[in-house]
């Protein structure tokens, strides 16, 4: 997730890339990958990066849905 990656996607919170980068830590414990020693994730199968992207984006929906419910009045 390095800014020099020659991505086209933005962050809309530049403070978010360092959550976003633990997240993918977190993520990739969690299932059981071992995340690469120098911090090269391009060695790492696609399968395994896919499962990892896949797993950060229900957090992240399941995390803005929960923040939605609770910002809505009471009856909506």
């Amino acid at each position: 997730m390095s800014e020099s990656n020659g991505s086209s996607n933005r962050l809309v919170i530049s403070q978010a890339m360092k959550a976003l980068d633990e997240l993918k830590y977190e993520v990739a414990s969690e299932l059981g990958i071992t995340p690469p020693a120098d911090g090269y994730w391009g060695n790492v199968s696609s399968y395994e990066n896919g499962s990892i992207g896949g797993s950060i984006t229900k957090k992240l929906v399941a995390f803005a849905q929960q923040h939605l419910a609770e910002s809505m009045p009471n009856g909506e």
